[in-house]
C-alpha cells in the first residue's frame, strides 16, 4: 500500500507551469462535489446502506430546493448568494451521489446468501477472478500465508445449491501455488468461508489451505506485465540484499525481497512512497517523455499525446492493477491541462477524477494510498507553485527553489494521513525526499530499462540492474541514517482524531501564515520549540533504552511482555489483570500496532487487560493455546478480536511464528495436561522467542507438571535461554531439571505488589541467583528491559511503580 507521498511522488502537472507566476485564484468549483462524494462514500462503508440512504434522500431534496432557488425560481438571490451557493448544491450533489453509488455496492456486498455462509463459517467452493497479486502476510502470526484479493462468480455452498454473485472475497491461503496467480486468472478453490473485518466491500473472507485449481490464462497484458516483473527479478539476484530487493519496488512496487529492516527505515523516513507503485512513477516516465517533447518543440496536443501512449506502456508494464490505476489517473490530471494549455484546469480535473473514481468504486474512499495520492497532488498543484514563486522572488535559483518547494507542500498536505497511521509527525521526511531526488528518477528509468529488455537479453538486464543499484544503494543509506536521527520523528496521536487535529491546524496555519507578522511569529516559535526540545530529547535517558529485546510490563500481579518488531511496533505475549495497565506499558514503549498478540493461557491475570492491548492499536491477530479453559478468559479474548477485527488462531508445540525481527517457535505443551495442581496453567503456551540474537524463554503459568514435559521432549540445548520470564510469577512449582536447562543470565519477575499468594518464592529466586541469573521484580523494580550491551546483556529499571494490591 502506498503509505506517504513525499518528493518523488511529483504529479507532472507540478511542473507544466514551471516558471510562471500564479496570480489567479485557484479554480475550486468542483472540489465540494468531489469532498463530499468522497467523505459520504467513507462514512457509508461503516454505516451501511440503510443509514446511507436516508442520508442521500434527505440531501437530494434539500439539493433539488436549492438549485431552484439560485436558478431564479424562488427568487433572485445576489452576487455572494450565488457563488457560495452553488458551492453548496455542489456539495448535496457530492452526497447524493456518493451515497447512492456506495448504497448500491454495499446492498450487493451484503447479499443475504452469502453473508450467512459466512456467519456459519461453512465450507464452500468458490469460482473466483484474481483481482490484484498475491502478497504475504508477514504479521498474521502463521508463516507462509498469502492474502489474494479476488472477484467472487459463482459460490456453491453444504447444500450444493450456486449463489451467483459479484462481489469482492478475500482469499487467505497457505499452499505456495498461490503465489504465481497473475491479475484476471480465473480459478476455483475450496476453503472455509468467514466474515470480513468491515469498512471496505469485501463480501467475505475465504481461508483455505489447498492450491486453486486454474481456468485458462490471464489476458496478454497481464502476462507480459509477468514475464518483465519474473525478468526484473531474476536481473536483480545478483545485487546485495538492500538495493536488489529495493529496485524491484522502485519499478513494478514488488517488495518480495526487500529486508524487514530497509522497509522500517523508509517509514521512519517517510519515504515508503518509492516502494509501491504510485505518482512518482508515473511523474517520472511522463515526465522525461514530457522533457523530450519541449525538447523536440512538440506542440501542448502533441506532446499530451506522447505522454498518453508513455502512460499506457507504463501500466502494462507494472500491471493494471487498482493501485496502478489510481496512480496512472492521478498523473493523467497534468496531461489533460497541458492538452488544454490552461495549467488552471489542473484542480478541476483532479477533482472530477476523484468524484469519478470514488464514484466507480466506494472501496477507495477508505485507502490511505488513494488519500495520500490526491491529497499530495493537491498540494503540489495549490501550494507548491506558490513557495516556489516565494523563493525565487527573495533570490532563489529556480531549480533549488522548486527542489524545496515540491516536497515541503507534498508533506505538509500528506501529513495528517501519515500522522493518523503512524502516530508521528516526521522531521526528517523533507530533507531526506530532497536528498532523494536525485537517485529517483536514474534508479526507476535504469530499473524499466532492465525489465524490458530482460526476455530478449538476460546478461544486458543484469548489467543494467547493476548500474541503477547505485542510485538505489544512495536510497538505502539516505533511509538508514535519516531513520536513526534522534528527534526524527515525534509522537502524535494515532487513528482518524489524530489525523483531523493535525489537518486543523495545518489548515489554520495555512490561513494564519498569510499576514506577515504572523508568518514571522510562527517561525520564531517554531524554531524556539525546536532548539528548546531538542537538547532535551538528545540529553535525556529515553524509555525504551536503545537495544531493548524484551519489555517485562509492571503490571501488578500478572503478566504482560513485550518484544520489539520495529519502531511503534511489537509483539505482546500475555496482558496482565486489567486495561488499563497494560495499555500505559505499551504507550510507554511507543507501541501503535500489535501485529500479533499471544496468549499463553486464559486465566484472568493474563487476560484481564487484553481489552487495553486494542485500545488506539491495530492488532493483526491473536494467538492462543489449544486449552481452553477457563472458558470465561477464552470468551474474553474471543470477544475484544472480534471488536478489534484481529484473526483469532490457535497454536500447538512445534509451530514457528516469525513476525519480523522476532521469531517465536512453540515448545510446549507437547501434549494435554490432565489431573495436575492446576491444569490451565500447566496446559500454557511456552514459547522460546529470538529478537537480535537473544533468546528469551517465555513459560506463561507453566508448572512442574508441564516444564518437564517440555524438558523430556526438548531438544538438547534448545532450552538454552538468555533470558527467561519466570513461570507463574516465581511460584515455588519449578521444576529444578527445566532451570538448569535454561540457565538465564537474566531473570524477570512479573508479580504483583503485596500479593497473597506469596510470590515470588524466596527460595527460586535464591536457586536463579546460584545459578548466575541476574534476577529483577516488577513489584520492586517497575518496567523491566532486558537489552544488547556490546556481547553481552543489560537488564534497565523504569522505576518503582505505585502500589498495587492484587
Amino acid at each position: 500500500m502506498n503509505t506517504h507521498v513525499a518528493a518523488g511522488d511529483r504529479s507532472p502537472s507540478a511542473g507544466l507551469n514551471a516558471g510562471q507566476t500564479q496570480t489567479q485564484p485557484p479554480d475550486l468549483r468542483l472540489a465540494g462535489l468531489a469532498v463530499a462524494a468522497w467523505l459520504t462514500a467513507l462514512a457509508g462503508l461503516h454505516i451501511g446502506a440503510r443509514p446511507l440512504l436516508l442520508v442521500a434522500g434527505s440531501a437530494t431534496g434539500l439539493t433539488a430546493v436549492g438549485a431552484l432557488h439560485l436558478l431564479g425560481r424562488l427568487g433572485r438571490p445576489r452576487a455572494a448568494v450565488r457563488r457560495y451557493g452553488w458551492i453548496a448544491v455542489a456539495v448535496g450533489l457530492g452526497v447524493v451521489c456518493g451515497g447512492a453509488a456506495t448504497a448500491a455496492r454495499l446492498v450487493v456486498r451484503d447479499a443475504p446468501p452469502i453473508r450467512a455462509l459466512a456467519e456459519q463459517r461453512a465450507p464452500v467452493t468458490a469460482d473466483l477472478i484474481v483481482r490484484d497479486d498475491p502478497r504475504p502476510i508477514r504479521s498474521a502470526g502463521r508463516p507462509g500465508m498469502l492474502l489474494v484479493p479476488t472477484e467472487l462468480v459463482r459460490l456453491t455452498g453444504p447444500d450444493d445449491r450456486p449463489v451467483r454473485a459479484s462481489v469482492r472475497l478475500l482469499i487467505l491461503a497457505t499452499d505456495p501455488t498461490w503465489r504465481g496467480l497473475l491479475p484476471g486468472q480465473r480459478l476455483t478453490a475450496e476453503g472455509r468461508l468467514g466474515v470480513p473485518r468491515g469498512g471496505d466491500l469485501t463480501a467475505a473472507v475465504l481461508s483455505t489451505n489447498g492450491p486453486p485449481v486454474r481456468h485458462g490464462v490471464s489476458s496478454w497484458a497481464q502476462r507480459a506485465a509477468g514475464t518483465l516483473r519474473a525478468g526484473l527479478q531474476r536481473a536483480c539476484a545478483p545485487l546485495p540484499d538492500e538495493p536488489g530487493g529495493l529496485l524491484p519496488g522502485l519499478v513494478v512496487g514488488d517488495t518480495s525481497r526487500l529486508p524487514p529492516a530497509v522497509e522500517q527505515d523508509f517509514q521512519a523516513t517517510g519515504m515508503t512512497h518509492l516502494n509501491a507503485v504510485s505518482g512518482s512513477n508515473v511523474a517520472i516516465v511522463v515526465g522525461a517523455v514530457l522533457l523530450l517533447a519541449r525538447w523536440a518543440r512538440a506542440g501542448p496536443w502533441l506532446a499530451a499525446g506522447l505522454c498518453g501512449v508513455a502512460l499506457v506502456g507504463f501500466v502494462i508494464l507494472v500491471r493494471p492493477s487498482p493501485s496502478v490505476v489510481r496512480a496512472a489517473t492521478m498523473g493523467a490530471i497534468g496531461l489533460a491541462a497541458l492538452a488544454a494549455g490552461r495549467p488552471r484546469a489542473a484542480l478541476p480535473a483532479l477533482a472530477a477524477a476523484v468524484t469519478v473514481l470514488v464514484l466507480a468504486d466506494p472501496e477507495l474512499a477508505g485507502d490511505a494510498g488513494f488519500a495520500l495520492s490526491v491529497l499530495a497532488t493537491g498540494g503540489l498543484l495549490l501550494l507548491a507553485p506558490r513557495w516556489r514563486d516565494g523563493l525565487r522572488r527573495r533570490g532563489v535559483p529556480a531549480g533549488l527553489a522548486e527542489a524545496l518547494a515540491v516536497p515541503a507542500a507534498a508533506q505538509l498536505a500528506c501529513g495528517p494521513v501519515v500522522a493518523g497511521i503512524s502516530g508521528t509527525v516526521s522531521l526528517v521526511a523533507v530533507p531526506a525526499n530532497l536528498l532523494a531526488v536525485p537517485a529517483i528518477a536514474p534508479a526507476t528509468v535504469l530499473g524499466v530499462l532492465a525489465a524490458t529488455v530482460s526476455p530478449l537479453w538476460p546478461a544486458g538486464a543484469e548489467f543494467v540492474a547493476w548500474l541503477a543499484s547505485w542510485p538505489a544503494w544512495w536510497l538505502v543509506v539516505i533511509a538508514r541514517q535519516g531513520a536513526h536521527l534522534p528527534a526524527g520523528n515525534l509522537p502524535w496521536p494515532g487513528g482518524v482524531w489524530g489525523a483531523l487535529l493535525l489537518a486543523g491546524l495545518t489548515l489554520a496555519l495555512l490561513v494564519a501564515v498569510r499576514r506577515p507578522l504572523v508568518r514571522r511569529l510562527v517561525a520564531v516559535v517554531a524554531v524556539a520549540a525546536l532548539l528548546g526540545s531538542l537538547p532535551v530529547r538528545l540529553v535525556a535517558v529515553g524509555w525504551p533504552p536503545s537495544g531493548w529485546v524484551v519489555v517485562a510490563c509492571a503490571v501488578g500481579q500478572g503478566d504482560a511482555l513485550v518484544l520489539p518488531v520495529a519502531s511503534g511496533r511489537a509483539v505482546v505475549v500475555d496482558a496482565g489483570p486489567e486495561p488499563a495497565a497494560v495499555d500505559a506499558c505499551l504507550r510507554r514503549l511507543g507501541v501503535r500496532e500489535v501485529p500479533l498478540l499471544v496468549v499463553s493461557h486464559f486465566h484472568v491475570d493474563h487476560v484481564g487487560g487484553v481489552a487495553g492491548v486494542f485500545r488506539g492499536r491495530r492488532v493483526g491477530a491473536v494467538l492462543t493455546p489449544p486449552s481452553t479453559d477457563p472458558e470465561s478468559g477464552r470468551e474474553l479474548v474471543r470477544s475484544a478480536a472480534t471488536t478489534g477485527r484481529a484473526a483469532l488462531l490457535t497454536t500447538v508445540a512445534g509451530a514457528r511464528h516469525p513476525v519480523g525481527r522476532v521469531d517465536l517457535l512453540v515448545l510446549g505443551p507437547p501434549y494435554p495436561l490432565a489431573g495436575t495442581r492446576s491444569d490451565p496453567n500447566n496446559n500454557s503456551l511456552v514459547l522460546l522467542a529470538t529478537v537480535a540474537g537473544v533468546r528469551i524463554l517465555l513459560p506463561g503459568d507453566a508448572e512442574t507438571e508441564e516444564q518437564h514435559a517440555v524438558l523430556a521432549r526438548a531438544a538438547p540445548g534448545q532450552l538454552r535461554a538468555d533470558v527467561l520470564k519466570v513461570a507463574h510469577h516465581g511460584s515455588a512449582y519449578q521444576d529444578p531439571g527445566f532451570l538448569d536447562a535454561v540457565r538465564p543470565a537474566v531473570a524477570l519477575v512479573p508479580v504483583g505488589t503485596g500479593n497473597t499468594y506469596g510470590h515470588p518464592n524466596p527460595g527460586l529466586l535464591a536457586r536463579l541467583g546460584r545459578g548466575g541469573a541476574r534476577v529483577l521484580r516488577t513489584d520492586t523494580d517497575g518496567d523491566l528491559a532486558a537489552i544488547r550491551a556490546g556481547a553481552g546483556l543489560a537488564v534497565v529499571r523504569r522505576g518503582v511503580p505505585p502500589g498495587r494490591r492484587s
